[in-house]
């Protein structure tokens, strides 16, 4: 399926699913299409689950507005009437956050996995937890492929510090061996410069408190991004904000051998008390 983005173009929307309320699974990156796959192959046993894949990098830089605008396209043009659940997996789960706040009312529920982090100091405790992950070579490789302005040098360190990210990974592939989509290193810098400078100038996450939706995090204690820190940070805006963490448990919990039935059980729970209709 395509829907129309705003300057014409097609935005591709995967669908899953023939029956139960819908349901919109946002990947992360920015510009990491088909990182939710596996989650909304899983859900599509009782729901109708679409994975738009997100704008990719290409004449205008991206924003953060855009992409809000390019979900809100997807929504009307696939949604109907209906109000859909949002999945969203880190930087998903911060646009899913910056859609509810600029469409109230729009999304029946959100569910934040592995949530980006929305303030400095969460930042520089990611970034304090990554590195003391990873070993002194690592640490040279990235600084030589981090001179370099290629996709290619992106995905590379990418897979490098992937190692600080998850605790115990099962395969879980996102898309058929020849089909995967390439990371999009210019769309993660453009995005993610416009969250940034979007959180300098105050707006996000005093935003948040437009959202009247249920929320939930979804977390593993492992991960980098500081979850309960980041929890924190957002409930001065989301006083209704829940959370939930699993131990042995990385950024992505869907592939996490300890953590993944949990997780499952927990987000069918929670989709199933908090869908639309």
């Amino acid at each position: 399926m395509t829907a129309d983005e705003p300057d014409g173009a097609a935005l591709v929307v995967r669908a899953y699913g023939t029956r139960g309320p819908r349901v919109v699974v946002l990947h992360g990156g920015p510009g990491a299409p088909g990182g939710m796959a596996p989650v909304a192959r899983e859900l599509a046993d009782a729901l109708r689950v679409l994975e738009p894949l997100q704008r990719s990098s290409g004449g205008e830089p991206l924003t953060v507005a855009r992409h809000v605008e390019d979900l809100h396209g997807v929504i009307r043009s696939h949604c109907g009437p209906e109000r859909p659940a949002l999945v969203g997996h880190s930087w998903g789960a911060m646009l899913a956050l910056a859609y509810a706040a600029d469409h109230p009312g729009a999304a029946a529920s959100l569910a934040l996995v592995g949530c980006g982090t929305f303030d400095k100091a969460a930042r520089r405790r990611l970034e304090e937890t990554r590195a003391s992950r990873l070993s002194d070579d690592v640490k040279r490789r990235v600084r030589r492929l981090a001179e370099e302005s290629d996709a290619g040098a992106a995905e590379a360190i990418h897979q490098l510090t992937s190692v600080a990210d998850n605790y115990d990974l099962i395969e879980t592939p996102e898309d058929p061996p020849g089909q995967e989509i390439p990371f999009d290193a210019r769309a993660c810098r453009e995005t993610w410069d416009d969250m940034v400078r979007l959180q300098e100038e105050g707006v996000y996450p005093a935003a948040f408190a437009r959202i009247r939706a249920p929320a939930v995090m979804l977390h593993g204690a492992y991960d980098p991004h500081p979850g309960r820190m980041i929890f924190d940070g957002l409930r001065p805006f989301l006083p209704h904000l829940e959370y939930r963490e699993w131990e042995r448990c990385g950024h992505e919990p869907w592939r996490e051998r300890a953590a993944r039935a949990g997780f499952f059980a927990a987000l069918r729970e929670w989709l199933a008390r908090h869908s639309g209709g």
